[in-house]
């Protein structure tokens, strides 16, 4: 095989999917990255090998690995790829006004609760750019930005992968959330210990959940953990049905606050924050239309960030 060259009945999908097994070690991870069944990733990895007459991946022990031919085979895939990439994105800067696709990555909290306003106005500047939007949670978030399967990620801080660009966006308190006529609801603040003598609603993992934890530790306080929820949604729908209360970010109740659904209590003796930030791969080269978003989410999110300091 020459240096630099890919069979030419090969197409870039195929070598992202390859790329992505060699990388996650696991077929299973790959398809969800990709948004691919498991069998589609296996058949399109089966076509490659049968291209290029040799096996590129042992899935053999249980664990998939590169095989010899493999490894070098991904070198230009490598090459390839991120010659693609920087063709299209020298393109799209030959005419001065952003186009193509933004594709971002965040939880659903954050998709529903703070980026709205960042993609109405970023699509009311820029109409002709298309915006993808990927829900997921925190570690796959990294993954994909850093594999290049979304352009931005927006995550809770503190990022330590030392391989992305981090730019804080947003910052907020979280309250504590009751029912309507909940003892706590007529309050305009309450202790941590006086949220702790109720059954709690709490995350199942992820920075918040880290730092409750963290706060209920300082304070020797027993908690009794009625529910463990992956949504954020979930929690208020079941807070609103009187199964415990919870903590939230500010701004994930506004409405439910509004609607008499939900009470907002501010908490009196700790300073809980959710701080967001904006990661992308530092050896990103970035198309006008992306550097667009950055410049919207900054000027729309960060004074907030600057006056909860």
């Amino acid at each position: 095989m020459t240096r630099g060259i890919i069979p030419t009945s090969m197409d870039f999908d195929q070598l992202e999917t390859f790329l992505a097994v060699a990388r996650l070690s696991s077929f299973s991870r790959a398809a969800e990255q990709r948004f691919r069944t498991q069998p589609a990733i296996s058949a399109q990895i089966r076509a490659m090998e049968e291209e290029v007459g040799a096996k590129l991946l042992d899935r053999s022990g249980g664990r998939v690995s590169v095989t010899a031919a493999g490894k070098h085979f991904l070198k230009y895939v490598e090459e390839a790829l991120e010659a693609r990439k920087n063709v299209l994105s020298a393109l799209k800067e030959m005419d001065e006004v952003p186009r193509g696709e933004v594709v971002v990555a965040a939880n659903e909290a954050t998709c529903l609760h703070v980026l709205p306003e960042v993609f109405a106005q970023y699509k009311k500047q820029y109409p002709r750019v298309g915006v993808n939007i990927r829900r997921s949670e925190h570690a796959k978030i990294l993954d994909a930005v850093n594999f290049n399967a979304v352009d931005f990620g927006v995550v809770s801080l503190p990022v330590s992968d030392k391989r992305l660009s981090v730019v804080p966006i947003h910052r907020e308190e979280l309250v504590i959330m009751t029912p309507p006529g909940h003892p706590l609801s007529k309050r305009k603040s309450a202790l941590i210990a006086d949220a702790a003598q109720y059954p709690l609603l709490l995350p199942k993992l992820g920075r918040t959940r880290d730092s409750l934890e963290s706060v209920f530790e300082e304070r020797h306080l027993e908690v009794n953990v009625s529910m463990e929820l992956d949504s954020v949604e979930l929690m208020k729908r079941f807070v609103a049905a009187n199964l415990g209360i919870g903590f939230i970010a500010k701004s994930n109740i506004v409405e439910d606050v509004k609607a008499g659904v939900l009470c907002e209590i501010a908490i009196a003796d700790a300073h809980i924050r959710r701080e967001l930030a904006l990661v992308y791969r530092k050896d990103k080269v970035l198309s006008r239309a992306a550097q667009a978003f950055i410049d919207i989410a900054v000027k729309l999110k960060s004074p907030a960030f600057e006056r909860a300091k």
